[in-house]
């Protein structure tokens, strides 16, 4: 009777104890456990050599990529077949270097090894095998073989000394914080624990009132507890309340289901968790779902833990999010949004670093987890070898060049802040470190963002810092003459280096820089810039001859690059599809074909000569004219659908530009696109296209635009927009001007009908002469005709008219008459 109350704890966990593992020499591992994962493997009829191949196999793809996860899987399992303890150690630690262990792989690694050693030695490591498994994942499983096995392994538990009894009841609380809160598998967690102290009551001395009292009040406890937490099987714990209260001699009906007998207290506990469990009851099985897809079953425990954010209950939301990554562990967004959440709710704390070094562990590749993660241990005051330790793992991973620039730069922020306010206690860090992070940033990443707005960031921030942080204005100037060397042909990084040297009151440095760079080509409006940003650094901090020095060298540039820029316009304008269906258009209607009748045209012909109109009012005047004749000879009316149609035709020739509802745009950020214009431009609304000019060397945006719109209504509001803001630069936008040809040819097209009519009395009034004598060509004007030859009628005059018999008796007057008639005029 003895034994078996120095022994209660083993005889309550007896049927965990079923599947214990044999010892490895029997070589039948996979079938001692198979109900875990890893004892599926090749077939028990498989011979060695076959086991030798695949192991030699499996060794080889592990030697030249140690990053697969599978293989590490496969080879750790053919390793268990064959009973090689020694290789399956070294396995699964080097897989586990590299990648979080599974639940069910760290159970059947602590069971491998406590089949083959006993002592307190093994029970140590043993122990750390399970510390180390419960720290990765959370498994309702995992904890209760931990639990079991120090119940049945530690001698001091074992034998119910106060030491060991206070060893459990901490590991038991550490696994009630852990997985308590677990709704669907809690309450074995709670079970155990109340199983564990009844056995403890039953060890006490009967005659010790005061100590069974005590413990009596600890199972009460442990009861009221799980009573206050919604979990599955509520109702079933009320009832073991009940009946072991009924044991005590406090409760009369212990099989009623409703709360008679029971404290307020806990009744009102138990009604709310009630209330939850109900609340949450969908929610769980829309999670244990079988029959659903991984990116279904995300979401829902996704609307889980918006739910339970929004009920404020961080424990619960922990516990959740414990939940969702064993599930799906490798999910970036999961762990993204549960390191986000803890940010937001703990800031600093070992809970929130741990699940950072999990999080890099399942997601390595994710360059933001390794950014916060440092953030982190900042926030919590870690020592520099910690962090410094982080930072060199992060650089070992697979990451983008953004990210290891963000890395570096994350890297220096730290170091920056450490060395401007040291931290209590540490050891003050030298400035040298910063240098060497930009550095060996600068020699990686060089490379691979040449001329990218990254590496200006990088070089800007370095040269600031080694101005401000360590005064040393010489390896500032050396930071940027390095970046001028890889991006050159950036403005931004000519910009950034002369205003270093304007600000520290250095104008001849500057006005160097400037007397540099003002001659190279930059992408869009780039060169003009630094040109009239050189004129404005005169004007503001140089004298006359400098300012009038900087006019001459700047002015042929803006010059040529005017032209240049008129020259990409007009070619534009020319390629565009507006102009291409203009031409078109005129080509239709020169292609009409004259209906005119052949006797009418030789009667046009003898009485008047030809005109310089246009071909749109000769082909108006062709159809007016065939219609004449048809209503002449067959007494019909004119066609007036025909005639209609022609007239229209002709003006839409004209319309060709006043329709092009477009703007021009200048002075655009370089990184502009048309997203951005499209939406600078959505409040007008009505934009059609959007075409940004683009250089065509280097295929970077010039910094100009033409922007089409639907109608003039929408075109005149996107005009009212003009010297508005777009990412920091101030818009220039006007409407869009055409050739200037063009427009002379459209408002020439336009004014050919009152030139006919006004064409007689013009005719008559612009007379004109030629004389021809010899090799010499005189043209005489106007009302100058008294100088024509005898006998010559001035150009302009009619020949059609009949003579009468009193113009041939007309004589020749002499040169006397004709100035008597000129003195008397």
């Amino acid at each position: 009777m003895e034994e078996e109350t120095l022994n209660p704890l083993t005889s309550e966990q007896g049927n965990n104890d079923d599947q214990s593992m044999p010892d490895l020499s029997d070589q039948d591992l996979s079938s001692s456990d198979s109900d875990s994962d890893s004892d599926s493997g090749s077939e028990d009829g498989d011979d060695q050599a076959h086991q030798n191949l695949q192991l030699q196999t499996l060794e080889a793809e592990l030697s030249t990529n140690p990053a697969n996860y599978d293989t590490h899987v496969q080879y750790i399992k053919i390793l268990r077949q064959m009973a090689d303890i020694e290789k399956l150690r070294q396995a699964r630690e080097a897989m586990n270097q590299l990648f979080p262990l599974t639940p069910s792989m760290w159970q059947d690694w602590a069971k491998d090894e406590a089949s083959l050693s006993t002592g307190s030695d093994a029970f140590c490591a043993i122990e750390k095998l399970y510390e180390r498994g419960v720290f990765e994942y959370l498994s309702i499983s995992l904890w209760c073989d931990y639990l079991d096995f120090v119940k049945e392994n530690d001698p001091s538990v074992r034998e119910c000394s106060p030491a060991g009894i206070s060893k459990a009841r901490d590991l038991f609380e550490r696994a009630l914080t852990a997985a308590g809160l677990h709704v669907s598998e809690g309450n074995k967690l709670w079970e155990a624990y109340r199983s564990f102290e009844q056995a403890i009551f039953h060890t006490i001395d009967e005659k010790d009132n005061q100590a069974r009292e005590k413990q009596i009040q600890r199972v009460r406890s442990l009861f009221h507890r799980q009573l206050s937490v919604p979990q599955v099987n509520m109702r079933s714990t009320l009832l073991d309340y009940k009946a072991w209260e009924v044991e005590r001699g406090n409760i009369l009906d212990a099989g009623s289901s409703d709360l008679d007998g029971i404290s307020f207290q806990v009744a009102s506990a138990y009604k709310k968790a009630l209330e939850m469990y109900d609340a949450r009851v969908h929610l769980e099985e829309q999670i244990c779902l079988q029959d659903m897809s991984d990116s279904e079953r995300l979401q829902n425990f996704m609307k889980y833990l918006r739910f339970e954010q929004s009920s404020g209950d961080p424990a619960r939301v922990q516990t959740l999010y414990e939940r969702a990554i064993t599930a799906f562990p490798i999910s970036s967004y999961l762990w993204l949004d549960y390191t986000r959440y803890l940010d937001k709710t703990l800031k600093v704390g070992n809970v929130i670093t741990n699940v950072y070094s999990r999080a890099v562990m399942n997601c390595p590749c994710v360059g933001e987890l390794w950014v916060r993660y440092m953030l982190s241990l900042e926030r919590g005051h870690a020592s520099e070898k910690e962090i410094a330790s982080v930072f060199e793992k992060s650089l070992l991973c697979t990451l983008t060049l953004d990210e290891y620039l963000d890395l570096y730069l994350t890297r220096v922020d730290g170091l920056r802040r450490r060395i401007s306010c040291a931290v209590e206690g540490e050891h003050g860090l030298e400035y040298s470190l910063i240098r060497e992070t930009f550095q060996n940033a600068s020699d990686y990443l060089s490379a691979y963002l040449k001329n990218t707005d990254g590496l200006l960031r990088l070089h800007a921030y370095w040269a600031r810092l080694e101005l401000n942080l360590h005064k040393d204005q010489l390896a500032a100037r050396g930071v940027w003459e390095t970046l001028l060397k890889l991006c050159g042909s950036m403005l931004e990084a000519w910009q950034g280096y002369i205003a270093m040297e304007t600000e520290l009151g250095h104008v001849n440095e500057a006005r160097a820089l400037y007397r540099r760079c003002y001659s190279k080509r930059f992408p869009g409006t780039g060169s003009e810039d630094i040109c009239h940003s050189w004129l404005r650094f005169e004007r503001e901090f140089g004298s006359l001859d400098d300012f009038d020095h900087a006019v001459q060298k700047v002015t042929p540039c803006l010059e040529e690059l005017e032209l240049f820029r008129s020259q990409q316009e007009s070619k534009l304008i020319e390629e565009s599809p507006l102009k291409k269906n203009a031409r078109d258009k005129r080509k239709q209607v020169s292609d009409i074909p004259n209906e005119q009748h052949p006797a009418k045209r030789q009667k046009d012909a003898a009485q008047k000569p030809k005109k310089a109109h246009g071909k749109d009012s000769e082909v108006v005047n062709s159809v007016e004219q065939t219609n004449v004749e048809k209503i002449k000879a067959t007494g019909d009316q004119p066609d007036t659908e025909n005639e209609q149609q022609m007239k229209e035709r002709v003006p839409e020739k004209r319309k060709v530009y006043a329709d092009q509802c477009t703007v021009f745009v200048s002075n655009i950020n370089l990184k502009a696109n048309d997203e951005h214009l499209r939406q600078f431009f959505s409040d007008v609304g009505g934009v059609v296209a959007v075409r940004i000019l683009h250089d065509k060397f280097t295929g970077k945006s010039r910094g100009l635009a033409y922007v089409d719109f639907s109608d003039d209504a929408h075109l005149v509001a996107a005009v009212a927009k003009n010297k508005q803001m777009l990412l920091g630069k101030k818009l220039s936008i006007a409407r869009s001007d055409p050739k200037h040809g063009k427009k002379e040819h459209a408002r020439g097209a336009e004014s050919n009908d009152s030139a006919e009519a006004s064409n007689a009395p013009r005719a008559r009034q612009g007379q004109q002469s030629t004389y021809n004598r010899g090799s010499d060509n005189v043209q005489l004007k106007g009302r100058n005709t008294f100088a024509t030859p005898r006998n010559i009628l001035a150009l302009g005059r009619s020949t059609n008219k009949p003579t009468t018999e009193k113009q041939d008796d007309e004589k020749p007057k002499s040169n006397d008459e004709f100035r008597n008639m000129f003195l008397k005029g």
